[in-house]
């Protein structure tokens, strides 16, 4: 199983260089390469269920740190999970103008990059649960596997090798390794596609359709 020490060696080995400068340079490679399949990947491998208290009166809900994407908002009122719909922000203070009415919260927005509005403000203290997309975390020596070692190393090794070609001034390698990164990541779309799909049903959106009377619509 692949690991950071094994990354190391093998950029090492592939690069042919072992020179200080470079060693030193490593962390920051994987580090953009890291980033970057977060960015490029829709997989469940990067989803993330966490607790968020829910206070009353509060409608400000502040999300778990390093979230990239909310997948779901739900809350659990009277023993009964309760899905909030996503709308925007506007919408969201169209619909509850004033903030210190509450009632039951069915809609969440995102404010900020931290934060999300919900509406009604709730009139109690409830349990919530955020399903979010967050950047596993880094590999280093202290942390030496992560979702990316463990099941994308083709395209960790790869997006790292594109680094390191930028940081050695071989640009024309540099097309190659990109090649290969775009190669290992379509593989991993179409990975994370089929993990969606039911092969007893007609592809479509788990979610369900817009228009239920097309049959496949989306």
């Amino acid at each position: 199983m692949a690991n950071y020490t094994y990354l190391v060696d093998d950029l090492i080995a592939a690069t042919e260089n072992d020179g200080s400068e470079f060693l030193s340079y490593i962390p920051k490679m994987v580090n953009r390469a890291e980033e970057r399949l977060t960015r490029d990947l829709d997989d469940y491998g990067l989803v993330t269920y966490t607790s968020v208290a829910v206070s009353s009166g509060n409608n400000n809900i502040t999300l778990p740190s390093g979230t990239r994407i909310v997948k779901n908002f739900n809350i659990v009122s009277d023993g009964t999970r309760i899905n909030l719909v996503q709308r925007t922000d506007e919408y969201i203070r169209d619909y509850w103008p004033v903030s210190a009415s509450t009632g039951t919260p069915e809609y969440y927005a995102r404010r900020n990059n931290t934060t999300v509005l919900i509406a009604p403000t709730p009139s109690s203290t409830v349990n919530g649960e955020v399903v979010h997309v967050s950047r596993p975390v880094t590999l280093a020596s202290a942390t030496p596997t992560n979702y990316f070692s463990d099941y994308c190393y083709d395209a960790l090794f790869n997006a790292s090798m594109v680094e390191a070609m930028v940081f050695m001034k071989n640009f024309e390698l540099v097309a190659l390794f990109e090649q290969r990164y775009m190669q290992a990541v379509q593989t991993l779309q179409n990975q994370a596609r089929r993990t969606r799909r039911d092969d007893m049903e007609t592809p479509a959106s788990p979610a369900g359709a817009d228009n239920p009377v097309i049959m496949g619509s989306t």
